[in-house]
């Protein structure tokens, strides 16, 4: 089994910075890529930022120059580093990764994370 847990959210003012992270644990050969989705009340659930295994990344644009993703394979974990962020930002936040597992590498599966609150008061 494959588990992806998510820690870092809360609340913070306008201008502020947090930090949030997604560890994979369970039965991972590889993770190929990890993608940082947003759901805000009302609005379909949005990719924020993407990370592929050779480290090229993609962000959306109302995050670019504020939001950094980045991963660290040997903990098979992802970090979205947030700064300067605005009300608009508030969400709940959730991880995807695209694991090879050790019991069945081909194809590889998407899972999530359980989501965690991002609240930017203004």
């Amino acid at each position: 089994q494959v588990q992806l847990v998510e820690s870092g959210g809360g609340l913070v003012q306008a201008g502020g910075s947090l930090r949030l992270s997604c560890a994979g644990s369970g039965s991972i050969f590889r993770i190929t890529t990890w993608g940082g989705y947003r759901q805000a009340p009302g609005k379909q659930r949005e990719l924020v930022a993407a990370i592929v295994s050779g480290a090229s990344t993609n962000y959306a644009d109302s995050v670019k120059g504020r939001f950094t993703i980045s991963r660290d394979d040997a903990k098979n974990t992802v970090y979205l580093q947030m700064n300067s962020l605005k009300p608009e930002d508030t969400a709940v936040y959730y991880c995807n990764a695209e694991i090879m597992t050790l019991m069945v590498p081909y194809p590889p599966r998407y899972y999530w994370g359980q989501g965690t609150q991002v609240t930017v008061s203004s």
